[in-house]
């Protein structure tokens, strides 16, 4: 029988294993781009915990399927998780947990979508809070844009925003805070909230209706007639 080359043989294995061990190693020491860092592991935190979380801060009523998707999760454990979150808020038992207290506010479905919401009984609290605690004199963003929705109302956030040429969502906020806009309605297939303004709006003005208010068409630029859709 003819012999075997033992050396050929090792000085394959030899070059396998500076391949393999090139191939591990991270891309820069091959010379390569670096890899992007994966995103951290979220999965063993509470999921009712990261709901809660993303709805304290959103703006816009959140569908069970878009939090899904945000959160990497099935949409069958986040319509349960919602679930559990309202009961949790409203006093009830939640599986395994006993009822606790009620809670100041509440999680409610409105346009396809779930938000937190101050509950009823409370909002004058929350409402008496807010005025006390914020300067009374308006921005000139925020006369604009309370402009905007005054003869524009119901209007939503986003077509503000696009009469306007700018992000108006802080100062929609602020002119929620004060009391002078309200949410009106909720759009049944986008969720997006209409706006309108408040008696106090009328009060602070000295009007008894809308009605009222000058007309706008001699404020506009020549040839045009009113704002902008």
């Amino acid at each position: 029988m003819p012999e075997t080359d033992t050396t050929d043989a090792a000085e394959t294995d030899a070059v396998a294993d500076a391949e393999d061990a090139a191939e591990a190693a991270p891309s820069e020491i091959r010379g390569g781009a670096p890899a992007e860092a994966a995103e951290p592991d979220r999965s063993h935190l509470p999921l009712e915990r990261r709901i809660e979380a993303i709805l304290m801060v959103a703006d816009e009523p959140q569908g069970a399927v878009h939090l899904a998707t945000a959160l990497r999760a099935p949409v069958k454990a986040v319509k349960a998780a919602i679930e559990a979150l309202r009961d949790d808020y409203d006093g009830k038992p939640v599986g395994d947990r006993p009822a606790g207290p009620e809670r100041g506010f509440e999680l409610r479905e409105v346009g396809g979508g779930w938000r937190i919401y101050v509950r009823e009984g409370y909002d004058v609290d929350a409402a008496d809070f807010v005025l006390t605690q914020t300067p009374t004199r308006l921005s000139q963003a925020a006369l604009e844009t309370l402009a905007v929705i005054a003869y524009k109302q119901p209007i939503t956030r986003g077509a503000v925003a696009a009469i306007r040429a700018v992000n108006v969502d802080s100062v929609v906020r602020t002119l929620l805070g004060r009391g002078l806009i309200r949410e009106a309605f909720a759009d049944s297939e986008t969720g997006a909230i209409h706006y309108e303004t408040t008696e106090l709006l009328l009060t602070q003005l000295g009007l008894n209706s809308l009605d009222e208010l000058p007309p706008i068409s001699p404020l506009l630029p020549d040839g045009e007639e009113e704002l902008p859709l």
